[in-house]
């Protein structure tokens, strides 16, 4: 990245990495990850805390040893090598800002470390706050920044060093929450202007889905699913993916197959689907995920072709504003539904589940998550 801060992109490298195993202390946290990051991508890694997500990161950029495996970085493995030789700039959650340098000295800091002469320092760091929105900041202490301002200096100092692959570790989660969403159009912007390939790790849905292009769901050392946010979101490819991004009601079903479809039974409930529809469902015992917003309480019993009206009680009933949120006991199962009607403690009415709307997974596979 020249001086003058081109508004063209630049090319950012690409990553392959290939059979990774990484262990601490005798305990394998990764095992045996490949994927592969296309250069100018931003990437999410997403999973629950010990999935191995900030393990993968920390391995990419040279602070964890691996213990098998490759990280190709322009074709060339990198693994071997320390931090600095890998051209990879990383942006942690706490800052990581020296408090006794000014804004010019903490962004200038890996500069100075390759030899680059004070007035060079000075531009660089000078094109760059201003496209941070930090223009007359050079001198001041980062002590005297508000978070925001600190994420932007952190931010500047990862890119001065002119990255092709920028690493970025929770990075807003010190943040308050207007400010959050703040920075994660701006990064997503920066990382879009420079064409730089960044990998980024977070525990928040909506900041991966907002933010990247690609989604990586880690479960337990592994690779659950690769995936636009689209797909993953829509289309997860296992029990565990449609629970972790946001399918939290768990309905068990039975598929009941027949020449002319099926029948999804669920408690005392029924609804038939058509030989094309239900092709793609699992025979016999299986186990439905669905998000609070699809389902809807019905206080009629009409069935509906494609929906399954299935009795509950309102056990709770709560209003976060706009709908009332209920918790519902339908099949043996406690379930959270949305509704913009108010309804009394103790009502039996039904609860209406369009079919296509349910992400359903073979009940032996879906005790990973239930």
């Amino acid at each position: 990245m020249p001086t003058d801060m081109p508004n063209g992109p630049r090319s950012g490298a690409s990553i392959a990495v290939r059979d990774l195993k990484v262990a601490y202390g005798g305990t394998r946290v990764l095992h045996g990850v490949s994927l592969d990051f296309e250069p100018g991508s931003f990437t999410a890694l997403l999973g629950s805390s010990g999935c191995g997500k900030t393990t993968l990161l920390r391995a990419l950029s040279g602070f964890v040893p691996v213990e098998s495996g490759a990280i190709l970085v322009g074709g060339q493995d990198v693994a071997p090598l320390p931090p600095e030789k890998r051209g990879m700039a990383m942006v942690f959650q706490s800052y990581a800002l020296w408090p006794h340098m000014t804004v010019l000295q903490n962004m200038g800091y890996g500069l100075k470390l390759r030899g680059v002469p004070k007035a060079q320092i000075a531009a660089k760091v000078g094109a760059l706050l201003a496209m941070l929105g930090l223009s007359g900041y050079e001198d001041r202490k980062v002590t005297a920044l508000s978070g925001g301002q600190r994420q932007r200096v952190a931010l500047g100092r990862a890119l001065a060093i002119d990255p092709g692959i920028l690493l970025l570790d929770e990075p807003l989660s010190n943040l308050d929450a207007k400010i959050r969403m703040v920075m994660r159009h701006e990064i997503r912007a920066i990382q879009q202007r420079l064409g730089l390939t960044a990998v980024h790790v977070t525990h928040d849905r909506e900041e991966a889905m907002t933010m990247a292009d690609r989604l990586v769901i880690m479960q337990a050392g592994r690779v659950a699913q690769v995936g636009t946010p689209e797909e993953v979101y829509d289309r997860p490819a296992s029990a565990f993916v449609a629970n972790f991004m946001g399918a939290e009601n768990v309905l068990p079903l039975h598929v009941a197959r027949a020449e002319g479809g099926a029948s999804v039974i669920a408690g005392t409930a029924m609804a038939r689907l058509a030989p094309e529809a239900a092709q793609a469902l699992p025979a016999g015992e299986a186990v439905a995920y669905f998000r609070d917003d699809v389902a809807r309480l019905d206080a009629s019993d009409a069935a509906a072709g494609g929906d399954l009206l299935v009795p509950a009680t309102i056990a709770a009933r709560a209003y976060p504003g706009g709908v009332y949120r209920y918790r519902v006991e339908a099949a043996g199962r406690q379930i959270t539904v949305d509704d913009a009607d108010r309804h009394e403690l103790g009502t039996t009415i039904g609860l209406r589940i369009p079919l296509q709307r349910l992400h359903i997974f073979p009940a032996s596979e879906a005790g990973i998550a239930a």
